[in-house]
């Protein structure tokens, strides 16, 4: 999910393990400093974040962009938990849609 900071991504894992979470930060958003305050910013995002907002046995990549230099914390913060909760809708969707209706897997006499 993007917004004007921000992308997030995230990927399901077969493992029992804690939600994971990398920051990456291109050479395109500016210099080493103004790389590492966007990484910082975004590292403080999702200390604030209540953890439940995240899926257990989920990986997350945030991806910063420049706009995260200028833009309003709480803001960020709001993009944040709005793309999270958008990640989750379509999660939700995506394995309600695998799994077979159980009206239709019923054989017909």
């Amino acid at each position: 999910m993007a917004s004007p900071a921000f992308v997030v991504q995230t990927r399901a894992r077969d493992d029992g393990g804690p939600v994971r979470i990398g920051f990456t930060v291109t050479k395109k958003v500016g210099t080493a400093t103004e790389r590492n305050r966007v990484r910082r910013r975004l590292r403080e995002l999702v200390k604030r974040l209540d953890v439940i907002s995240m899926r257990p046995h989920h990986d997350y990549v945030i991806v910063g962009r420049r706009a995260a230099l200028d833009r309003g914390f709480e803001t960020m913060f709001n993009d944040l938990r709005s793309a999270l909760s958008r990640l989750e809708r379509q999660t939700s969707k995506q394995s309600s849609d695998l799994k077979p209706n159980a009206a239709a897997s019923r054989t017909r006499e």
